[in-house]
């Protein structure tokens, strides 16, 4: 098969870049690797997007601090879905690639949703967590506070892009939405269709495609399970750096979003709250670098300790 996305990758990151993969009861979780030493980084995304593309403009200046691995959630870009998705098959699924990608705690570096699934992996495995940073992250009281039409358009845009691939449109409507993002990697037109190709190919299947949908019902029927298990156990005191976006919601929102992000940082012993001006909830795409030093900074205090 043509592995689109490992050949983007390839020429984004000239030190190497490989695929790896679990077998987890019937199906597969897939990633791209890359560098070497401890600790590891392993990302993880937001909704409905491949994780293995999601950090693109991340992972080269990592990689060339230590190991980096970028997983697909289940039913995402090259992994196979999972009968039933749940949120507790997420986050045993991301802590299964913690355990097959390191022989010792990771740093977790998870986007949106990807953040509470990390934070959830912190308070279920805190032995496999050595720091978190949390890139916009959602977050329960803020999502279950917000008007329930709001809180169901992920769901009703879900429905659209089932109806784009139907039709076959979605592969113009993921040109579209990730061009942007593309032509940031890279000034290469060639480079640039490469990347945009690959984007394609992690919703050329109906499965695949059908994911933004599932994985905002996912959301809105796990929070008051987050809710509990968040106060079952605090977070480990551990290094967690917290990323807020400033634009791309009503300023109301905005704001009550980035509150718990502060009230958050604030109860955690090492906690850190970064707020970017003029940043949209696309951090990862948008501030690369920031997220990058962020990491490595934390990469380098974790091994002089």
């Amino acid at each position: 098969m043509d592995d689109l996305v490992l050949r983007a990758l390839a020429e984004l990151m000239p030190c190497g870049v490989q695929r790896g993969e679990l077998e987890l009861g019937g199906r597969t979780l897939r990633w791209v690797a890359a560098g070497t030493c401890e600790p590891a980084v392993v990302f993880d995304a937001s909704l409905g997007e491949p994780g293995t593309l999601a950090w693109a403009g991340v992972l080269p200046a990592v990689a060339r601090t230590t190991r980096v691995v970028a997983y697909d959630r289940a039913g995402l870009g090259a992994s196979d879905p999972a009968a039933p998705m749940t949120l507790e098959s997420q986050v045993n699924d991301l802590t299964a690639v913690l355990r097959a990608t390191s022989d010792g705690p990771s740093v977790v570096v998870g986007h949106s949703w990807g953040g509470i699934l990390a934070q959830l992996a912190a308070l279920q495995q805190p032995e496999l967590i050595a720091g978190l940073v949390l890139v916009d992250p959602a977050e329960e009281e803020y999502l279950a506070a917000l008007p329930p039409h709001i809180l169901r358009e992920g769901i009703v845009n879900g429905e659209r892009v089932l109806q784009q691939h139907a039709a076959g449109k979605l592969a113009d409507t993921v040109r579209e939405v990730f061009g942007p993002f593309a032509r940031q990697l890279t000034d290469d037109d060639r480079l640039a269709e490469l990347i945009l190709d690959a984007h394609v190919s992690c919703y050329s299947r109906q499965s695949q495609a059908r994911m933004i949908r599932d994985e905002h019902h996912l959301v809105v029927e796990s929070l008051a399970a987050i809710r509990q298990r968040r106060a079952a156990a605090p977070l480990p005191d551990i290094p967690v750096v917290i990323f807020s976006a400033t634009t791309g919601r009503p300023a109301d929102e905005r704001a009550m979003w980035t509150l718990f992000h502060a009230k958050l940082a604030g109860s955690l012993p090492q906690g850190r709250h970064i707020v970017l001006a003029e940043t949209s909830h696309a951090i990862n795409q948008e501030r690369p670098g920031e997220i990058a030093a962020a990491i490595i900074g934390m990469i380098k205090d974790l091994r002089q300790r």
